[in-house]
């Protein structure tokens, strides 16, 4: 290696040192002002939310109203979709929904091209929609590993391409993505949705890495990654040693992120420290605290997807 390189080796560790220390005593002391003191404003934005004729969806769209977003909601449930719109108008909020199927590119660019017209630029992106199939990998038909990536995966790239060119221009704007822990760590049942998830955090890392690049420091991305939501997700699931979330909690600390332009966001909070055991400890350590400690396979086993649902929730259950 010449001199002249391992200098500049040398420069980028001490400057990367101090960011170390930098950024540590940042979040250190960011952490200690309490939200509601550094969150912005989002009063005139126009906010986008798939999946949002009910659950997690409809609670972000109904919370962002009421801070003065002017919301859009994307479902493919129309009486569900209705039923927001009117509740979020019935408060002094602002809210247009359409039935769009995330899992059609072509409907997905038919209704942006909509939106633009008679909206305007959306300016806050939340890619909420999910499915799940709950199936081991044997019993899995084709159309279920198709249907799952469109729905959690490629119609984020799709709605995404949609909006960010205008969001390129302005430099300005915030991409919001609800992947899942079953993103970050295998599960059983799950071999289509969290190949699904891993994917949406890849592309999403991806992504914040390209905006960074190219210095559109104005456009910010969030990562939202769950673990089990009391909705009708994985029903019948009862995790061993970490309560569900309920949906209040997560459409809170969602919309908080967005307020105060988190990157990362981990729930429970707690999950962040255990993840990284996968990684850290022995493989068959590590398969022995997942099956008979936290025992995420046998509560995978208790999931009933083929139980009756309501008949305008039988193709997508959206979080």
């Amino acid at each position: 290696m010449e001199l002249k390189e391992s200098v500049k080796i040398l420069y980028d560790i001490m400057i990367f040192a101090w960011l170390v220390f930098f950024y540590t005593i940042e979040a250190l002391l960011t952490n200690l002002i309490p939200r509601r003191y550094r969150s912005k404003s989002i009063k005139g934005e126009i906010a986008l939310i798939t999946g949002a004729a009910s659950g997690i969806g409809k609670l972000i769209a109904v919370k962002l109203a009421s801070l003065g977003a002017r919301v859009i909601i994307w479902d493919i449930n129309k009486l569900g979709i209705q039923d927001v719109v009117e509740e979020i108008k019935s408060t002094g909020g602002e809210c247009t929904g359409y039935v769009c199927n995330v899992a059609n590119k072509k409907e997905v660019y038919r209704v942006s091209k909509l939106v633009k017209i008679e909206v305007g630029n959306v300016t806050i992106i939340v890619n909420n929609a999910g499915y799940v199939c709950g199936k081991t990998f044997m019993n899995i038909p084709d159309n279920e590993i198709e249907k799952t990536f469109k729905v959690n995966t490629l119609s984020h790239y799709w709605i995404n391409k949609s909006f960010m060119n205008e969001m390129m221009k302005e430099n300005h704007g915030h991409i919001v993505t609800v992947a899942s822990v079953a993103g970050l760590l295998g599960t059983y049942n799950c071999t289509d949705y969290s190949a699904a998830k891993f994917a949406a955090v890849g592309y999403h890392e991806s992504l914040f890495t390209e905006l960074k690049v190219h210095g559109y420091h104005g456009i910010h991305t969030t990562l939202i990654c769950p673990y089990f939501i009391n909705t009708n997700m994985f029903p019948g699931v009862k995790p061993r040693l970490i309560a569900m979330l309920e949906p209040e909690y997560v459409a809170e600390e969602i919309v908080s992120a967005i307020l105060t332009n988190e990157i990362n966001v981990t729930m429970p909070r707690s999950t962040r420290y255990l993840l990284p055991l996968k990684s850290w400890m022995p493989a068959k350590l590590s398969w022995a605290l997942m099956y008979n400690i936290l025992q995420g396979p046998q509560t995978m086993m208790m999931l009933q997807k083929d139980r009756k649902v309501p008949k305008n929730k039988k193709d997508y259950v959206f979080s």
